[in-house]
């Protein structure tokens, strides 16, 4: 968000309208995705299976994150293209909940893929922080990591003097709170040791599963699917990264194109933050089987009718994995 800022400051009539374009494009697809989660949000709160099972908790867990990281970076959005200023101290608040939970997410994945390696490995013995009646625990602890990183970012900063934090109307971006190089530094090495980590995990956790399907003879079919989904959570880290790909999508589109410095950063902020955001948790929701067929029922126009047997499986399905 720190680069829509570069807009010129004089507002004229092509502005405007690219604004109105921008707004756009972004809010119904905010709102579109907004319904999906909502549906299936529902879908959890009505079947008591979802809410017994750890995987099912972690992925409501994510879809609750990310809606909020998306919701305060789309209200961010709005507030810089329609140059609205407020104090500083209502400001910082919605940056540090945007920051959290853009952190909380690749923590969240290398959680469900150890919660995979876990039911793989301990199906009998499974440890009590794992259990769907203690994962809270772990939710907890994501939390706390994830806001542990922004307060120490924010407390190395520097305000500006001539900012009084309760009275001076600022434009709510980023580079109010990131304004000194030991910021940027700290943020660059964040980033780093998150996907990093996630991405260890992750291969870690593929490559176990991957050897247990060659040792084993029976249920193979679980392992596979367990070993799929991990390699879905991959998918998804990698979406994330997109996120940090801004300064070469902006040297590239600079190089082969006219566009204004506005134009380019919003292209890099729907197609690189915003759209993996929405696609990351929408894959992996409707490749779920029992998730998939509960949508089903929940919209009949949606596919064709489902089979009888379908809620008599589901509870099978659920306990299985």
């Amino acid at each position: 968000m720190q680069n829509l800022t570069e807009y010129p400051g004089n507002a004229t009539s092509s502005r405007s309208l690219s604004v109105i374009i921008k707004m756009c494009v972004v809010v119904p697809s905010f709102c579109l995705f907004f319904c999906c989660i909502i549906v299936m949000l529902h879908i959890f709160a009505s079947h008591r299976q979802f809410l017994d099972t750890s995987r099912y908790i972690l992925f409501a867990y994510m879809l609750i994150n990310d809606t909020v990281q998306l919701l305060f970076s789309v209200l961010l959005f709005l507030f810089v293209m329609g140059r609205v200023k407020f104090a500083f101290v209502l400001c910082v608040p919605m940056l540090f909940v945007s920051s959290a939970t853009f952190q909380n997410t690749p923590l969240i994945l290398a959680t469900m893929s150890l919660e995979r390696y876990v039911a793989i490995f301990y199906p009998l013995q499974r440890p009590a922080a794992w259990r769907s009646d203690r994962i809270w625990i772990i939710i907890l602890s994501l939390w706390l990591i994830s806001c542990i990183f922004p307060v120490i970012h924010y407390s190395i900063g520097e305000i500006d003097p001539a900012v009084d934090i309760l009275s001076t109307p600022v434009l709510c971006t980023s580079s109010i709170v990131n304004s000194s190089p030991i910021q940027e530094m700290f943020r660059a090495a964040e980033n780093i040791l998150f996907f990093a980590v996630v991405a260890v995990v992750i291969i870690f956790t593929y490559v176990r599963i991957l050897l247990e399907t060659r040792k084993m003879r029976q249920d193979k079919v679980s392992v596979n699917k367990a070993m799929h989904t991990v390699l879905l959570h991959g998918f998804q880290l990698l979406l994330c990264v997109l996120a940090f790909t801004y300064p070469i999508t902006e040297t590239l589109v600079v190089l082969h194109t006219n566009w204004l410095p506005g134009d380019i950063a919003f292209f890099n902020y729907f197609c690189f933050i915003l759209t993996p955001r929405f696609l990351s948790p929408l894959i992996y929701g409707f490749r779920d089987q029992s998730l998939r067929g509960c949508i089903r029922k929940t919209f009949p126009c949606c596919s064709d009718k489902v089979k009888p047997g379908v809620r008599g499986k589901l509870q099978d399905k659920l306990q299985a994995s």
